[in-house]
């Protein structure tokens, strides 16, 4: 069965940094394109970054040079997707979901909140 756990969200200040992982598990990981979205308190779920099966990564116009996406696809011991993100700013506050595309099939995670706040 497909499982995608996130974590690493919480509460950081403006300017601070946060590091989100997302394992995988039931799925063949390389495959799958994967991607971060979020989602803010009465605002529509967004794409914010995403990386290829081939490590080809795309960014919301919003977190471009802030955030850096990164995988790793070490089979049976890793399978992670990474979200660093940087110079973190209150409007980055929101739920962010972890989400496995490929072809016709598609997961998503739970999600972590991430809270930017002074």
């Amino acid at each position: 069965q497909a499982q995608l756990v996130e974590s690493g969200g919480g509460l950081v200040q403006p300017g601070g940094s946060l590091r989100l992982s997302c394992t995988a598990s039931g799925i063949a990981f390389i495959f799958y394109r994967m991607g971060w979205y979020r989602q803010a308190p009465g605002k529509q779920r967004e794409l914010v970054a995403n990386i290829t099966s081939g490590g080809i990564t795309s960014y919301a116009d919003s977190v471009k040079g802030r955030f850096s996406i990164s995988r790793d696809n070490a089979r049976n011991t890793r399978n992670t997707v990474y979200l660093q993100m940087n110079s973190l700013k209150p409007e980055d506050t929101a739920v962010y979901y972890c989400n496995a595309a490929m072809r016709l099939k598609e997961y998503w995670g739970k999600g972590t909140l991430v809270t930017v706040s002074s």
